[in-house]
């Protein structure tokens, strides 16, 4: 038994056009330009409040607390757009070193924030800054070429 597939208007199928790699991309631009947007905004406020929960030790929430956490929110959050701006343009070593010398020095501040060493705090940093740059280098390596543009 065969069936007319429908011509135009409702039940018709939309076309999937495809994305980096040549995926499909199954986002509208319109979800792309929403998310651009509320990523950094919500990893921001998660870091923040991350950053504030450990400057207050468990301890009450107060008014420095909370500017505390909006500022570092705020910081998180520009840093974030910048890095995400400018390493693309990069080649692929400097590309895995700016993401990773971003969230070793990320995770090292939230770590100084709970009362330990500096130098226990500069070293945890920089070994998960090393781990974070062994894996994204793999990554770009395995899918750029040596000018940093997309394989495909």
């Amino acid at each position: 038994m065969a069936h007319a597939a429908p011509a135009s208007g409702a039940g018709a199928p939309r076309a999937v056009t495809a994305g980096a790699g040549g995926l499909p991309d199954v986002f509208s631009e319109r979800t792309h330009r929403i998310a651009s947007v509320a990523v950094p905004v919500v990893l921001g406020l998660v870091y923040g409040y991350w950053a504030a929960a450990n400057q207050r030790s468990g301890g009450e929430i107060t008014g420095w607390n909370l500017l505390f956490g909006f500022v570092t929110a705020f910081a998180f959050m520009v840093l974030y757009v910048g890095i995400r701006a400018l390493a693309p343009h990069m080649r692929r070593e400097l590309h895995a070193i700016l993401w990773a010398s971003f969230t070793g020095g990320a995770f090292g501040f939230l770590y100084s924030l709970t009362d330990k060493s500096i130098v226990r705090s500069v070293l945890m940093g920089l070994v998960v800054g090393a781990v974070w740059f062994a894996v994204l280098f793999y990554r770009y390596y395995t899918h750029e070429d040596a000018e940093g543009h997309r394989i495909r």
